[in-house]
Protein backbone atom coordinates (compact mmCIF):
# COMPACT_ATOMS: atom_id res chain seq x y z
CA UNK A 1 0.00 0.00 0.00
CA UNK A 2 1.55 3.51 -0.77
CA UNK A 3 2.03 6.17 1.87
CA UNK A 4 -0.63 8.21 0.20
CA UNK A 5 -3.30 5.29 1.27
CA UNK A 6 -1.92 4.48 4.39
CA UNK A 7 -2.46 8.25 5.64
CA UNK A 8 -5.28 8.31 4.12
CA UNK A 9 -7.04 5.38 5.86
CA UNK A 10 -5.69 6.73 9.28
CA UNK A 11 -6.35 9.88 8.99
CA UNK A 12 -10.50 9.26 8.46
CA UNK A 13 -12.13 9.40 11.90
CA UNK A 14 -13.52 6.09 11.88
CA UNK A 15 -10.89 4.74 10.87
CA UNK A 16 -7.89 5.99 12.98
CA UNK A 17 -7.07 3.99 15.91
CA UNK A 18 -8.41 5.18 18.20
CA UNK A 19 -9.37 9.01 18.06
CA UNK A 20 -9.14 11.52 20.71
CA UNK A 21 -12.98 11.38 20.91
CA UNK A 22 -13.40 7.99 21.34
CA UNK A 23 -10.36 7.51 24.11
CA UNK A 24 -11.01 10.32 25.93
CA UNK A 25 -12.95 8.80 28.44
CA UNK A 26 -11.18 5.80 29.09
CA UNK A 27 -7.98 7.97 29.91
CA UNK A 28 -9.61 9.95 32.06
CA UNK A 29 -11.24 7.04 33.65
CA UNK A 30 -7.28 5.76 34.72
CA UNK A 31 -6.63 9.25 35.07
CA UNK A 32 -9.31 9.23 38.27
CA UNK A 33 -8.08 5.81 39.33
CA UNK A 34 -4.39 7.08 39.52
CA UNK A 35 -5.65 10.18 40.92
CA UNK A 36 -6.74 8.39 44.03
CA UNK A 37 -3.11 7.18 44.86
CA UNK A 38 -0.50 9.91 45.75
CA UNK A 39 3.02 10.50 46.49
CA UNK A 40 5.35 7.37 47.72
CA UNK A 41 1.74 5.15 47.54
CA UNK A 42 1.33 6.06 43.97
CA UNK A 43 5.37 5.45 43.09
CA UNK A 44 4.87 2.64 45.03
CA UNK A 45 2.34 0.71 43.45
CA UNK A 46 3.46 1.74 39.92
CA UNK A 47 6.86 0.18 40.60
CA UNK A 48 5.47 -2.47 42.04
CA UNK A 49 3.03 -3.30 39.61
CA UNK A 50 5.51 -2.62 36.25
CA UNK A 51 5.66 -5.86 34.45
CA UNK A 52 9.27 -5.60 33.98
CA UNK A 53 10.32 -2.98 36.64
CA UNK A 54 10.89 -0.62 33.42
CA UNK A 55 11.09 3.27 33.66
CA UNK A 56 10.63 5.91 31.17
CA UNK A 57 14.01 6.55 30.93
CA UNK A 58 14.94 2.64 29.73
CA UNK A 59 11.37 3.02 27.34
CA UNK A 60 13.53 5.19 25.24
CA UNK A 61 17.16 4.97 25.58
CA UNK A 62 17.45 0.52 25.13
CA UNK A 63 16.36 -2.09 23.40
CA UNK A 64 15.43 -3.97 26.43
CA UNK A 65 13.83 -2.18 29.51
CA UNK A 66 15.20 -3.71 32.80
CA UNK A 67 13.65 -6.46 34.35
CA UNK A 68 13.28 -6.49 38.09
CA UNK A 69 11.10 -9.84 37.69
CA UNK A 70 11.11 -11.85 34.51
CA UNK A 71 8.11 -11.90 32.70
CA UNK A 72 6.53 -15.65 33.85
CA UNK A 73 8.43 -15.45 37.48
CA UNK A 74 5.59 -15.26 40.61
CA UNK A 75 8.42 -14.67 43.24
CA UNK A 76 6.80 -11.93 44.21
CA UNK A 77 2.99 -11.10 44.45
CA UNK A 78 3.40 -7.94 44.40
CA UNK A 79 4.62 -7.44 41.04
CA UNK A 80 0.50 -8.12 39.68
CA UNK A 81 -1.64 -6.23 42.57
CA UNK A 82 -2.75 -3.68 40.45
CA UNK A 83 -4.49 -4.85 36.74
CA UNK A 84 -3.43 -3.78 33.59
CA UNK A 85 -5.46 -0.76 32.32
CA UNK A 86 -8.22 -1.13 30.68
CA UNK A 87 -7.93 0.69 26.96
CA UNK A 88 -10.62 0.87 24.05
CA UNK A 89 -10.17 -2.05 21.03
CA UNK A 90 -10.30 1.03 19.01
CA UNK A 91 -11.96 0.96 15.65
CA UNK A 92 -10.33 -2.03 14.19
CA UNK A 93 -10.78 -5.37 16.72
CA UNK A 94 -12.92 -7.62 14.51
CA UNK A 95 -14.26 -9.11 17.99
CA UNK A 96 -17.96 -8.65 17.27
CA UNK A 97 -18.46 -5.20 18.67
CA UNK A 98 -18.27 -3.29 15.46
CA UNK A 99 -20.16 -5.98 12.80
CA UNK A 100 -16.96 -8.15 12.16
CA UNK A 101 -16.37 -11.03 14.01
CA UNK A 102 -13.08 -13.32 13.36
CA UNK A 103 -13.24 -14.95 16.59
CA UNK A 104 -16.35 -17.59 15.69
CA UNK A 105 -14.05 -18.37 12.58
CA UNK A 106 -12.76 -21.85 12.60
CA UNK A 107 -8.89 -20.79 12.44
CA UNK A 108 -8.48 -18.24 14.86
CA UNK A 109 -7.19 -20.25 17.77
CA UNK A 110 -3.15 -19.91 16.46
CA UNK A 111 0.07 -19.23 17.87
CA UNK A 112 1.91 -17.91 14.40
CA UNK A 113 -0.47 -14.86 13.26
CA UNK A 114 2.02 -14.12 10.47
CA UNK A 115 -0.66 -15.76 7.44
CA UNK A 116 -4.59 -15.19 6.91
CA UNK A 117 -6.49 -18.53 7.29
CA UNK A 118 -9.94 -19.72 5.66
CA UNK A 119 -10.52 -17.87 2.63
CA UNK A 120 -7.65 -15.76 3.01
CA UNK A 121 -4.03 -16.43 1.63
CA UNK A 122 -1.91 -13.11 2.41
CA UNK A 123 1.29 -13.23 4.31
CA UNK A 124 2.25 -10.10 6.86
CA UNK A 125 5.91 -8.95 6.13
CA UNK A 126 8.38 -7.28 8.04
CA UNK A 127 11.02 -8.06 11.08
CA UNK A 128 10.07 -11.11 13.28
CA UNK A 129 8.27 -10.62 16.27
CA UNK A 130 7.25 -13.26 19.37
CA UNK A 131 5.01 -12.17 21.56
CA UNK A 132 4.87 -13.49 24.69
CA UNK A 133 2.31 -12.42 27.42
CA UNK A 134 1.88 -13.92 31.02
CA UNK A 135 -1.77 -13.73 32.73
CA UNK A 136 -1.35 -13.19 36.21
CA UNK A 137 -4.71 -13.56 38.80
CA UNK A 138 -4.83 -10.61 40.69
CA UNK A 139 -7.72 -12.29 43.38
CA UNK A 140 -5.24 -14.77 43.55
CA UNK A 141 -1.78 -13.77 44.74
CA UNK A 142 -0.90 -13.06 40.73
CA UNK A 143 -0.62 -16.66 40.46
CA UNK A 144 -0.59 -17.77 36.85
CA UNK A 145 -3.94 -17.77 35.61
CA UNK A 146 -4.50 -21.21 33.64
CA UNK A 147 -6.51 -22.18 30.82
CA UNK A 148 -7.53 -18.34 30.24
CA UNK A 149 -7.57 -17.34 26.60
CA UNK A 150 -5.77 -14.04 24.90
CA UNK A 151 -6.95 -12.92 21.54
CA UNK A 152 -4.23 -10.80 19.76
CA UNK A 153 -4.59 -8.34 16.99
CA UNK A 154 -2.43 -5.57 15.92
CA UNK A 155 -1.48 -3.27 12.35
CA UNK A 156 1.42 -4.54 9.83
CA UNK A 157 4.44 -3.23 8.81
CA UNK A 158 2.31 -0.29 6.17
CA UNK A 159 0.03 0.34 9.31
CA UNK A 160 -2.95 -1.52 8.01
CA UNK A 161 -5.37 -3.70 9.90
CA UNK A 162 -6.36 -7.05 8.20
CA UNK A 163 -10.37 -7.04 7.55
CA UNK A 164 -10.41 -3.27 7.70
CA UNK A 165 -8.14 -1.09 5.26
CA UNK A 166 -7.80 -0.73 1.81
CA UNK A 167 -6.16 -3.65 0.51
CA UNK A 168 -6.10 -5.94 2.94
CA UNK A 169 -9.94 -6.04 3.68
CA UNK A 170 -10.47 -10.07 2.52
CA UNK A 171 -7.30 -11.11 4.50
CA UNK A 172 -7.18 -11.76 8.52
CA UNK A 173 -3.79 -12.03 8.92
CA UNK A 174 -2.25 -10.90 12.79
CA UNK A 175 -5.42 -12.13 13.98
CA UNK A 176 -5.18 -14.66 16.47
CA UNK A 177 -6.27 -16.65 19.94
CA UNK A 178 -3.81 -18.35 22.52
CA UNK A 179 -5.21 -20.55 25.49
CA UNK A 180 -2.52 -20.06 28.26
CA UNK A 181 -0.47 -22.90 29.68
CA UNK A 182 0.01 -23.93 33.13
CA UNK A 183 2.50 -20.98 33.49
CA UNK A 184 -0.02 -18.78 32.14
CA UNK A 185 1.99 -17.62 29.33
CA UNK A 186 0.93 -17.54 25.59
CA UNK A 187 3.06 -16.85 22.60
CA UNK A 188 2.45 -15.30 19.12
CA UNK A 189 4.57 -15.14 16.25
CA UNK A 190 3.93 -12.61 14.42
CA UNK A 191 6.30 -9.11 12.93
CA UNK A 192 6.85 -5.65 14.45
CA UNK A 193 3.92 -3.35 13.73
CA UNK A 194 3.94 0.13 11.97
CA UNK A 195 4.10 2.92 14.05
CA UNK A 196 1.40 5.14 12.06
CA UNK A 197 0.22 8.83 12.34
CA UNK A 198 -1.08 9.55 15.68
CA UNK A 199 -0.09 6.75 17.57
CA UNK A 200 2.87 5.01 18.98
CA UNK A 201 4.17 1.55 18.09
CA UNK A 202 1.98 -0.83 20.02
CA UNK A 203 -0.02 -3.52 20.05
CA UNK A 204 -4.27 -4.94 20.96
CA UNK A 205 -4.77 -7.67 23.42
CA UNK A 206 -7.99 -8.92 25.37
CA UNK A 207 -8.47 -11.93 27.54
CA UNK A 208 -11.17 -13.92 27.90
CA UNK A 209 -12.06 -16.54 30.78
CA UNK A 210 -11.69 -19.35 28.64
CA UNK A 211 -10.79 -20.98 25.27
CA UNK A 212 -14.65 -21.16 24.50
CA UNK A 213 -15.30 -17.91 26.07
CA UNK A 214 -12.94 -16.23 23.24
CA UNK A 215 -14.17 -18.07 20.66
CA UNK A 216 -17.65 -17.15 21.33
CA UNK A 217 -16.41 -13.36 21.76
CA UNK A 218 -18.36 -13.46 25.32
CA UNK A 219 -17.44 -12.81 28.95
CA UNK A 220 -14.34 -10.23 28.26
CA UNK A 221 -12.44 -9.67 31.32
CA UNK A 222 -9.94 -7.06 30.07
CA UNK A 223 -8.88 -5.11 26.81
CA UNK A 224 -5.84 -3.43 26.96
CA UNK A 225 -2.64 -2.37 24.87
CA UNK A 226 1.08 -3.50 24.74
CA UNK A 227 3.35 -0.54 24.09
CA UNK A 228 6.45 -1.16 22.35
CA UNK A 229 10.11 0.47 23.31
CA UNK A 230 11.37 3.39 21.31
CA UNK A 231 14.95 2.33 20.60
CA UNK A 232 13.61 -1.36 19.31
CA UNK A 233 11.23 0.30 17.36
CA UNK A 234 13.67 2.68 15.56
CA UNK A 235 16.27 -0.39 14.61
CA UNK A 236 13.04 -2.31 12.81
CA UNK A 237 11.97 1.06 11.71
CA UNK A 238 15.22 1.45 9.91
CA UNK A 239 15.38 -1.73 7.62
CA UNK A 240 13.30 -1.91 4.47
CA UNK A 241 9.25 -1.86 4.55
CA UNK A 242 8.92 0.51 7.39
CA UNK A 243 9.54 3.73 5.91
CA UNK A 244 6.41 5.69 6.64
CA UNK A 245 7.43 4.09 10.41
CA UNK A 246 10.11 6.54 10.76
CA UNK A 247 8.46 10.00 10.12
CA UNK A 248 4.92 8.64 12.51
CA UNK A 249 7.17 7.41 15.13
CA UNK A 250 9.00 11.18 15.13
CA UNK A 251 5.85 13.06 15.67
CA UNK A 252 4.34 11.17 18.42
CA UNK A 253 6.08 9.87 21.45
CA UNK A 254 4.76 7.52 24.94
CA UNK A 255 3.97 10.42 26.70
CA UNK A 256 1.93 12.38 23.98
CA UNK A 257 0.34 9.17 22.56
CA UNK A 258 -3.33 9.29 23.69
CA UNK A 259 -3.23 6.02 24.77
CA UNK A 260 -0.53 5.57 27.18
CA UNK A 261 -0.05 8.95 27.58
CA UNK A 262 -1.19 8.99 31.22
CA UNK A 263 1.08 5.97 32.30
CA UNK A 264 2.06 3.14 30.54
CA UNK A 265 4.56 1.13 33.13
CA UNK A 266 2.02 -1.60 33.13
CA UNK A 267 2.21 -1.73 29.58
CA UNK A 268 5.82 -1.35 28.48
CA UNK A 269 6.68 -4.56 27.00
CA UNK A 270 10.56 -5.80 27.38
CA UNK A 271 11.73 -6.60 23.89
CA UNK A 272 15.13 -8.25 23.01
CA UNK A 273 16.70 -9.26 19.71
CA UNK A 274 17.69 -7.64 16.97
CA UNK A 275 16.17 -7.10 13.59
CA UNK A 276 18.14 -9.91 11.56
CA UNK A 277 17.41 -12.96 13.47
CA UNK A 278 14.19 -11.14 14.87
CA UNK A 279 12.87 -9.56 17.95
CA UNK A 280 11.00 -10.76 21.08
CA UNK A 281 8.66 -9.14 23.12
CA UNK A 282 7.49 -10.17 26.82
CA UNK A 283 4.29 -8.51 29.52
CA UNK A 284 3.36 -9.60 32.25
CA UNK A 285 -0.37 -9.28 32.07
CA UNK A 286 -2.20 -9.06 35.34
CA UNK A 287 -6.12 -9.26 35.13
Amino acid sequence: MNQGNEHHDHDEPHQHDLGLSHDLPTVLTRRRALGLLSGAGLAAALAACSSDGASSTAATGATTSSAATPTGSTSSAAAAVTEIPEETGGPFPADGSNGINVLTESGIVRSDITSSFGTGSGVAEGVPLTITMTVLDTANGAAPLEAAAVYLWHCDSEGRYSMYSDGVTEENYLRGVQETAADGTVTFTSIYPAAYSGRWPHVHFEVYPSLGDATTASGKLRTSQLALPEKASRLVYATGGYEQSVGNLAQTSLQSDMVFSDGYSLQLAKVTGDVESGMAATLNVPV
